[in-house]
């Protein structure tokens, strides 16, 4: 496993060892051990998984604390243009954001701490998208950043992306009040 830093303290892209030959592939998918350097606290209690067709956007999404998430994020099948951006008020990176393709075939994973906004944009359809969670969900506490705002400046590469009514309705970032 090589952990490869993306210049914002804390979110890390983690690149497996895959395995191949003529039969298929195995790889570790989660080694806690590995991780240690993340933190004892780091304790994944919740998995979940989505499939979406080419061009659904979802995010940027968040939890506020108490419920906030730390995430490692990763794409079964099919590929997404991966976003973060740092919500951490404190941080020197707020504001900023990364961002990389994931895809089923490199297996590459990212790992997004608490106090990020998330989201991805699918690249090819019947993509599967999974991730790991520090925290349960909960409704009351979640928030949603403005995919599109242009005080982020992502670069989606998609000017009409398929969106569910919550991401259309997404916060500004520059009046967003971080509860990080």
């Amino acid at each position: 496993m090589e952990i490869i830093e993306t210049g914002i303290k804390d979110l890390i892209v983690i690149k497996p060892k895959v395995f191949r030959d003529d039969r298929g592939y195995f790889f570790e998918s989660f080694n806690r051990s590995k991780l240690d350097f993340l933190g004892n606290d780091l304790e994944f209690v919740q998995d979940n998984q989505s499939l979406s067709q080419k061009d659904v956007l979802r995010g940027l999404h968040f939890q506020n604390p108490p419920y906030a998430q730390a995430k490692l994020v990763s794409v079964i099948q099919g590929s997404v243009l991966d976003v973060a951006v740092d919500i951490r008020k404190q941080s020197p990176t707020y504001g900023k954001s990364f961002s990389i393709v994931l895809d089923g075939i490199d297996k590459n994973q990212l790992f997004i701490p608490a106090g990020f906004a998330h989201g991805f944009k699918t690249l090819e359809n019947n993509t599967i998208f999974f991730y790991k969670c520090t925290n349960y969900y909960n409704k009351e506490s979640e928030g949603c950043l403005l995919w599109n705002d242009p005080n982020l400046n992502i670069n989606w590469d998609i000017e009409n992306p398929i969106l569910s009514e919550k991401d259309k309705t997404g916060e500004f970032f520059d009046t967003f009040i971080s509860n990080f």
